[in-house]
């Protein structure tokens, strides 16, 4: 890859991948070996949410599963190999109304790209709780699929009203022995079927309104685990804790899509829309591609198939624009 004098990367680029990732690293390491030499622009959390995650046992490939960081540095590195290069700073704005793009990062560089991915991810919300941040990843997790199978036979708990919270507390009664829905309300915000649904699962145990105060856990031997969370009742006051092994936020994900607003096309809750089958946004040379645009499954392997996906219909564009300038 051409640099500037002063070592980074030079200005224009074929491709250029906002947010890393399994979304963000597979499209880089697709567009790498197509020659492409793509530029990723990783943010302040290299890597992505996995970044966060400790043991993962279900990407292919790992009989005995990786750590997240691990997994991470692994696609970076592989994706490094075919000449992709990684900024750590962030996008903070973007022009999609000239050609090529026009990028600006946070210490007010400037880019031009022919095409763009766009691989920024979503973000759990979380409660704000310190303790929430200190098991993050040792008990405290916003993803059922992703952790249910570590707590098989434990009791867990899950926060939240919504049909996030109804599908999160239903899959742990698949490896948990009891499941705990605490709300902040009596009233849910879920579709009658998923709340019925939940309702008559025998493993789900509604406390409601209340609310957690306090994750509880321990820490021996550098290792940290939850033992139980101390929480409020709303209508009494009253402060009691409840043991339990694992703890689920379940108040919904926010796409990290801000500065596309008023550029690419979102549904209501901010999620990129693409074109079905494909990674294409509204705007011809501009795709999508991870949890940015996909609220429903939210894997790591699922985000990399939309990677590759994203990588590759990049690289077709490129292709026929390149034909019609020549013919």
């Amino acid at each position: 890859m051409e640099l500037s004098k002063n070592g980074s990367p030079s200005n224009h680029h074929k491709v250029i991948i906002i947010g890393s990732g399994p979304a963000g690293l597979t499209a880089a390491l697709y567009s790498g070996r197509a020659a492409l030499n793509p530029l990723i622009f990783e943010g302040h959390q290299p890597g992505g949410q996995l970044t966060i995650t400790t043991e993962v046992e279900n990407y292919p490939g790992f009989e005995h599963g990786i750590q997240g960081p691990e997994l991470m540095d692994v696609m970076r590195k592989q994706a490094h190999r075919f000449g992709a290069v990684s900024i750590y700073r962030n996008i903070t704005k973007v022009n999609f109304e000239v050609r090529p793009f026009e990028l600006t990062d946070e210490e007010d560089n400037n880019y031009t790209a022919d095409t763009v991915i766009v691989s920024t991810g979503a973000s759990a919300k979380w409660l704000g709780l310190d303790s929430e941040k200190h098991f993050m990843g040792y008990g405290v997790s916003s993803c059922a699929t992703c952790d249910g199978f570590f707590f098989r036979g434990m009791k867990v708990v899950v926060v939240g009203g919504g049909d996030t919270a109804m599908e999160e507390a239903n899959y742990l009664t698949r490896h948990a022995s009891e499941v705990i829905l605490i709300h902040r309300r009596e009233e849910f915000r879920a579709s009658k079927i998923m709340l019925d649904r939940a309702k008559a699962n025998p493993k789900i145990r509604f406390v409601l309104n209340t609310v957690v105060e306090e994750i509880l856990g321990k820490t021996e031997e550098n290792k940290k685990s939850v033992v139980g969370v101390r929480v409020k009742d709303l209508k009494t006051g009253e402060v009691s804790e409840i043991e339990c092994s694992g703890f689920f936020t379940a108040i919904g994900h926010e796409p990290n899509s801000g500065i596309f607003k008023g550029k690419l096309d979102m549904d209501e809750n901010g999620y990129l829309v693409t074109k079905k089958s494909t990674s294409e946004t509204n705007i011809e040379g501009v795709f999508a591609c991870g949890d940015v645009q996909d609220n429903y499954y939210r894997q790591a392997v699922t985000a990399a198939g939309t990677g590759c996906m994203a990588a590759i219909d990049a690289e077709r564009y490129l292709e026929k624009i390149e034909f019609e300038m020549h013919s």
